[in-house]
């Protein structure tokens, strides 16, 4: 069981709350959760009165814990990010610890090389996704060989950096770059530490990859290409269109360091944190 579950099960235990664990069968969730329970499904999508979908949010230790779903389907989406109601001490405090562990550290959610390498300085830095994974599918707005053409048609002179995702074995993925290469000479494949690349890129472009929430911490402007639910400091691009128009406009800087506080502090749960079981009870009550 993950700690996050386990810590739970604790916190329930104190507080005399009867808890269970049970195999989740996804193809059967209308009939398991309809039952007057509370239901909390483990990476999961299924809307109902009695249920709240759990995932990592990102960044470990956060949490989502959400009525709608996790990550690109989650409520966060739909809140409105108001900075002016954000602590600013409290949210710098916390922009600063988030990023010695992920920048400072150059550690990501997958394995980074520790070799520095050297990337070109203002850089378009494109980051690809599989669209074989469902969520990539069902939420891209763009497909990512129609977001990386539309980058290097309207680069207007800068060098174009991807980084194909880490997890993409495809050989046709590398067939269609080099096709790409050879038509564009300003597009590098690279394979560097993702926080080398994110220090030097001018814009950061990808459909809805965790690596738009490591870009907010290099203070770095994000495009998405597809549905996410941290795009209040984003710019979205639906068509090519929209993106060609946002490649040539002026980057704006937003409040990276607000955003990341409100998001994780006050909407997610952190797996960590003492008052964990009661930020969870706290949802839990919400769905009456």
């Amino acid at each position: 069981m993950l700690p996050f579950y386990r810590r739970l099960f604790d916190g329930l235990a104190e507080r005399g709350i009867p808890h269970d664990g049970v195999p989740m069968d996804r193809d059967r969730l209308a009939d398991q959760v309809g039952d007057g329970d509370i239901h909390i499904l483990n990476h999961a999508r299924f809307p109902h009165p009695s249920v709240l979908s759990a995932g990592v949010a990102y960044v470990y230790p956060f949490w989502h814990l959400d009525p709608q779903g996790i990550r690109a389907f989650s409520s966060i989406r739909d809140k409105p990010f108001r900075p002016a109601r954000v602590d600013d001490t409290a949210a710098n405090a916390f922009f600063r610890r988030l990023r010695d562990r992920l920048v400072t550290a150059r550690t990501s959610r997958y394995d980074q090389p520790e070799a520095v390498e050297a990337v070109p300085e203002g850089c378009i830095a494109v980051f690809l996704q599989s669209e074989g994974h469902r969520i990539v599918g069902e939420t891209l707005w763009l497909d990512r060989w129609a977001m990386l053409r539309a980058c290097l048609e309207n680069a207007e002179g800068r060098p174009v950096v991807v980084k194909p995702h880490p997890r993409d074995f495809d050989p046709a993925t590398g067939d269609t770059l080099e096709a790409l290469q050879a038509e564009f000479p300003a597009l590098i494949v690279s394979t560097a530490n993702i926080h080398d690349i994110l220090a030097v890129a001018e814009r950061v472009v990808t459909i809805n990859s965790a690596v738009g929430i490591e870009a907010y911490l290099h203070r770095k402007p994000v495009i998405l290409c597809g549905q996410t639910d941290f795009q209040h400091i984003a710019d979205e691009a639906g068509t090519v269109e929209d993106l060609a128009r946002l490649l040539r406009s002026d980057a704006v800087q937003r409040r990276y360091a607000k955003y990341l506080y409100w998001y994780f502090h006050e909407n997610c749960l952190n797996a960590g944190a003492k008052d964990l079981t009661d930020r969870f009870l706290e949802r839990v009550r919400a769905l009456d």
